[in-house]
């Protein structure tokens, strides 16, 4: 385990420079099909939401891509929630993810609750995003102006802990605990995204810490787990691949840690999929074994493994 120093400062040196964005609308929005905890396939309509970049500077985040550098005006986030709405078709749910905190007040004003509230009337169920040290009164004070069923997505990332503590995320696995625990004790449904291969760790490592990271989210009280293939593009990662430090994980690790979640039989569990054909290896069995996983992700059945079949001479 490499002793690098990561910290706020050593993460900006490394950026890219952000992309042009509105804070009039939302810089992303679609409308996706998901298995709900119910155990149908729903529509989901998933609005990214342009507002102040996160004040925690993880290591591996590239959503502050899309952000701007400063609050944005009151009133803003709901406009751009009925705009996106106005543009997308019918949907059942909705994630109103922020590339931040929910419930960070410099990026979601809480004033606004109301209307956000208003905005997602109808709606069986909103899944906002939210750093598990800012859990608290505020969530609640939300939950209690909702139709729609309130779900809180947050980053768990690994349960190993020095790698954790490398990711620069300023969290304990204790602190995300505590916050699920809260949470569900205040009928909030909980949501982890867990990183395949985060930096530091090699393949069978990554699979292996994926699939701990799996046992102690839904140990703790996770109805519901995410697994992101840790993506370069963001500056920080891009340098720790040319280091050593850093390989993106492969599609054949995605499947494995896939199946294994849907196994334990303790929640759902997905395989986020966007971009997959940087994954490795594509070009010979990765579109059966995306498509393999897709129908996982919609079934939460387990099927025959794709094997790769070997590259031709």
């Amino acid at each position: 385990m490499p002793h690098r120093r990561v910290d706020d400062r050593w993460v900006l040196e490394r950026r890219p420079p952000k992309q042009p964005v509105d804070p009039r609308r939302p810089y992303a929005f679609f409308v996706e099909q998901e298995r709900t905890a119910a155990g149908q396939v729903d529509s989901v309509a998933a609005i990214f939401l342009t507002n102040r970049e996160c004040p925690f500077r993880c290591l591996m985040c590239d959503l502050w891509m899309h952000t701007t550098d400063g609050r944005v005006p009151d009133g803003a986030i709901p406009a751009q929630i009925r705009w996106a709405l106005s543009q997308l078709s019918p949907a059942r749910h909705v994630k109103l993810y922020n590339s931040g905190n929910f419930f960070d007040a410099q990026a979601i004003p809480p004033a606004d609750f109301p209307q956000i509230a208003l905005a997602v009337t109808g709606f069986s169920t909103v899944v906002v995003e939210n750093h598990p040290r800012l859990v608290g009164e505020r969530c609640l004070a939300f939950r209690d102006l909702l139709e729609p069923q309130l779900e809180l997505a947050m980053g768990l990332e690994t349960v190993h802990t020095a790698v954790l503590e490398r990711l620069n995320k300023r969290m304990t696995l204790e602190d995300f605990a505590r916050a699920t625990r809260y949470l569900v004790a205040n009928g909030i449904a909980v949501r982890a995204f867990i990183l395949l291969r985060p930096p530091f760790l090699d393949e069978p490592e990554g699979v292996i810490w994926a699939k701990r990271s799996l046992d102690f989210a839904f140990d703790v009280g996770v109805e519901c787990c995410v697994i992101i293939p840790t993506r370069a593009g963001n500056g920080a990662l891009d340098w720790l691949q040319k280091e050593g430090d850093f390989g993106p994980p492969r599609l054949e690790s995605l499947e494995e840690v896939l199946q294994y979640g849907i196994g334990l039989r303790h929640g759902r569990v997905f395989a986020d999929l966007w971009d997959c054909e940087r994954f490795a290896p594509y070009e010979l069995d990765g579109p059966d074994r995306v498509e393999r996983m897709r129908q996982m992700n919609l079934t939460q059945e387990t099927n025959r493994v794709v094997r790769c079949r070997e590259a031709a001479p």
